[in-house]
């Protein structure tokens, strides 16, 4: 088979064969010959107000069968998609319409794809039909930035992961290739490229209209998923689960969207005998460009538990004191479209803004994010670390430690923590700086330990350190002043 000029190739008109199962929800099985029909439909509609030749179209869904048709309609009709996430409030929503520069709308009207004409953005982006979507970044260090994605890059990078895993995009296999379960919202980058990736290799997709764990180990039983995605809080929702004995015939979970401690991928492989795999990405390089394959999950899928893995082919790595940087393919091909220029070496290597290392064998392993690295008096703290230790202590379900202004040392660690039970113990703090302790050296000992319901997340699961920043500050005031003296360092 030749490979797909664009991503709406992945989903061919007309479909061969026809009755093939694609997309499965709930009860619902949507196949081959009705999804491209929709899809169809749905360029009908764009065509028909003038809309294609790169205009960029956001797509308010919620996860089904009609957001995959629809997202094959915007490229059959030679336009770009921008996906709007439904839950997300109306003000949100139009703010990233806008900055991506959206001409239209798609919502569900009486249960049908429905294209709906906007206003006119204040800065018309240029119109490209390379470009196959605009995925906002996930937010973390400021307001979501919209990245243009190009249809080759995005091929490049799912070939380039199945190479790895030794696979031949498009191969015709005498066996029904395993479902790709998606449990994410279709409106994340996680999970259309778990969509995109599933077709590429003619395989169908399993969509969860919202992740729930019992719903989840019941569809991984009904469709004999053997290997599947998880971002870190579902992975930690099924081992808290007792409802959850058994998640046959499950073997494998690579963990995306957001890091994932050494001791949560221990405790899920010890509770369900599941090898947690993680793996590395930026939105901006168009998907994942380090990770695990099927001979390196059986050789070091113990010993290595924790590492995002080793680059993809075509992918270099290095670190520049302390820091990730990375050089791709789509790079030096001039297949990345957002402007990278602030982020680059002089010599061409893409800051990632994450601290690593990478050992004698070449896994690489994700210690933090530089934004995130804590200079306490001239001492640097890794949150990551005082974090695994705190959970080693079993008192709690999550834990977050972030740097907070203090005027004589210029930050401190303090560390918010979610207790097994509400309310949490009257002596937790004291019992977790105890521990620490025991395990740090003294300036990595949180200078406070502030018990929470709950971490703020966002939709991919990544912590808003931000806000519990502000949180910290708006209770113990800027100075944080009252830090035991064996504690300084």
């Amino acid at each position: 088979m030749a490979a797909p000029v664009t991503l709406g190739d992945l989903l061919p008109d007309p479909p061969e064969p026809p009755d093939r199962p694609l997309v499965h929800i709930g009860e619902r099985t949507w196949r081959a010959a009705e999804l491209s029909a929709a899809a169809a439909a749905l360029a009908e509609q764009l065509r028909a107000q003038g809309i294609g030749g790169g205009d960029r179209v956001g797509v308010s869904l919620p996860n089904g069968g009609e957001l995959v048709a629809t997202l094959f309609g915007v490229w059959r009709a030679g336009a770009t998609y921008v996906p709007l996430n439904p839950r997300a409030p109306v003000a949100e929503r139009e703010r990233q319409a806008e900055a991506a520069g959206t001409v239209a709308t798609v919502c569900l009207r009486d249960g049908v794809p429905t294209v709906e004409r906007t206003p006119r953005p204040r800065q018309v982006p240029p119109r490209s039909a390379e470009i196959a979507l605009v995925q906002f970044t996930s937010g973390t260090t400021g307001p979501p930035k919209p990245v243009p994605l190009r249809h080759d890059t995005v091929l490049s990078q799912i070939d380039g992961v199945l190479a790895k895993l030794g696979v031949v995009a498009g191969e015709r296999r005498d066996e029904e290739p395993m479902p790709n379960l998606v449990p994410v919202s279709l409106s994340l980058w996680a999970g259309l490229y778990t969509v995109l990736f599933a077709f590429r290799v003619g395989a169908p997709v399993v969509v969860m209209e919202q992740f729930e764990p019992s719903s989840f180990a019941e569809l991984v039983r009904r469709h004999q998923i053997r290997s599947t995605v998880l971002p870190p809080a579902a992975l930690c929702a099924l081992a808290d689960d007792p409802a959850i004995g058994d998640l046959s015939p499950l073997r494998f979970v690579r963990s995306i969207t957001a890091p994932l401690s050494p001791s949560e991928a221990r405790r899920f492989t010890d509770r369900f005998g599941v090898t947690v795999l993680n793996s590395y990405g930026q939105t901006e390089l168009g998907g994942e460009i380090i990770g695990w394959n099927a001979a390196d999950a059986r050789a070091h899928g113990t010993d290595k538990l924790g590492s995002i893995g080793r680059p993809h082919d075509g992918v270099e790595v290095r670190i520049d004191d302390g820091e990730l940087c990375v050089r791709t393919a789509a790079m030096r091909a001039g297949g990345v479209t957002v402007d990278l220029s602030d982020r680059l070496t002089p010599d061409g290597w893409l800051r990632t803004g994450d601290l690593a290392h990478i050992d004698d064998d070449g896994f690489v392993w994700i210690d933090g994010r530089v934004s995130d690295l804590i200079n306490r008096g001239g001492f640097k703290v890794f949150p990551a670390d005082v974090e695994e230790v705190i959970r080693s202590s079993g008192a709690v379900a999550d834990v977050a430690v972030v740097g907070v202004p203090e005027r004589r040392l210029g930050e401190v660690p303090v560390a918010f923590v979610v207790p097994r039970t509400w309310p949490p113990p009257p002596d937790l703090a004291a019992l977790l700086v105890a521990h620490c302790r025991d395990e740090l050296v003294a300036y990595k000992v949180p200078a406070r330990v502030v018990p929470i319901r709950a971490l703020p997340r966002n939709e991919i699961g990544k912590v808003q350190r931000a806000e519990l920043v502000s949180a910290a500050l708006a209770t113990a005031g800027a100075d944080l002043t009252a830090i035991p003296s064996e504690e300084r360092p």
